[in-house]
């Protein structure tokens, strides 16, 4: 990982062959080599340690503001395609890979990854020592940091580190309202199978939950179908009372970017609102963290955070553990919990929460994302129990 401090003011020009730098806000520079698009963009350096699933990565809406920076070498291997993404509109800053991006090989693909990646606006740097820089991350907290991509390997460091010094971090930051939906709308698709693509959601009578998006991946939405639910999606603003007149058996909250506490400031009313209506709800990261703030307890900024698609949690009602796809900065306080809280799940990581309910409330949620896309299925049970639990209602009713 080659480190540099600028020693003078204006552009100038990047070690020979190299297009690509990573200006942190230290003033230290990894340079390396830019593909995808070119210019800048600023934000959280963080890592993942999925093997696979870099296409769903760049797409789900929880890395806005943030730099990916993959601990497995061969990012791009497999190329891209254009069923492989998990919302409209790709949300992370970019990304940092050790090889460069190869020829795909894959019966799938229909296009290499730097060049979907240039596509989507999105900057990537290969030639970088990651594992260093997962280290550095691991050590020193996530930092703030500029990755630019320029192909004549000029680049205004001055300029580029002032970028990084000035934008103020994700802590404080509402990013859910910048990446929801700006209107609502029912789901329509089913889950994906070889040689057809997408079906479509199934007919008949099915339990209707109204899913919160504050930044949610297409497959939480195609696995509630599968578990048997009617889906309508609104935005993350969206009133109690307008979701009220839905008239919802459910209510999912999604995953989601940015500060908790921050996008709690409109979130939690609502949610409290809806627990105070007697409605089932399940949510999944930001939404668990919403879920969390909505009966009283505290968010905390992680040092690292958690992402990939290998992080085990234990179950605490049987002691089962589940290896779980994870992408959050920060966690609930266990410790801030209110009583009638109990705690369902926990990282073996760190001991962080994973995972509580409020029986009382008719209320559950987990902190990593169980819909998977990509990592494990282990935990798709979690919405067969939501799903069921609506359908017994109704059935009751």
């Amino acid at each position: 990982m080659a480190k540099a401090t600028p020693t003078g003011p204006g552009t100038g020009s990047a070690p020979q062959g190299a297009t690509g730098a990573l200006v942190l806000a230290d003033g230290s520079i990894l340079w390396g080599r830019g593909f995808g698009a070119t210019g800048a963009g600023v934000g959280e350096v963080c890592f993942n340690t999925a093997m696979t699933g870099y296409q769903e990565i760049m797409t789900d809406p929880s890395y806005a503001g943030q730099i990916i920076t993959f601990t497995f070498p061969h990012i791009g291997n497999v190329g891209a395609n254009a069923e492989d993404v998990e919302a409209d509109k790709p949300r992370a800053v970019g990304c940092i890979v050790r090889q460069d991006v190869t020829e795909p090989s894959n019966f799938r693909s229909t296009e290499r990854f730097d060049a979907w990646l240039a596509a989507q606006g999105q900057i990537g740097i290969s030639g970088i020592d990651t594992r260093a820089l997962t280290r550095r991350i691991r050590l020193a907290g996530a930092p703030n940091a500029v990755i630019a991509h320029a192909p004549d390997g000029r680049f205004d460091i001055d300029e580029l580190l002032a970028m990084a010094r000035s934008w103020p971090g994700l802590e404080g930051m509402d990013l859910a309202k910048d990446v929801t939906r700006d209107e609502q709308g029912d789901w329509t698709g089913g889950i994906w199978t070889l040689g057809h693509g997408y079906g479509a959601a199934g007919e008949g009578e099915r339990p209707h939950v109204v899913a919160i998006d504050y930044g949610a991946k297409h497959n939480i939405f195609r696995n509630l179908v599968r578990a048997g639910a009617r889906v309508t999606v609104v935005p993350a603003k969206t009133s109690a009372e307008a979701i009220l007149a839905l008239k919802p058996a459910g209510i999912f909250l999604s995953n989601g970017p940015g500060d908790p506490a921050a996008t709690g400031d409109y979130a939690v009313p609502v949610i409290r609102a809806l627990m105070d209506a007697g409605l089932p709800i399940f949510g999944i990261c930001l939404g668990h963290q919403l879920l969390a703030l909505a009966v009283g307890a505290k968010t905390i900024k992680m040092h690292q955070g958690h992402r990939g698609a290998n992080h085990p949690v234990k179950r605490h009602a049987d002691a089962v553990v589940e290896i779980t796809s994870m992408n959050h900065g920060f966690a609930v306080d266990a410790a801030t919990l209110p009583e009638g809280a109990v705690v369902t799940h926990t990282s073996l990581f760190d001991g962080s929460n994973c995972g509580f309910e409020m029986p009382a409330k008719r209320a559950f949620s987990v902190q990593y994302h169980p819909e998977a896309s990509p990592g494990p299925q282990d935990s798709f049970y979690l919405f067969e129990k939501f799903v069921s639990n609506l359908s017994n209602q109704n059935a009751e009713g």
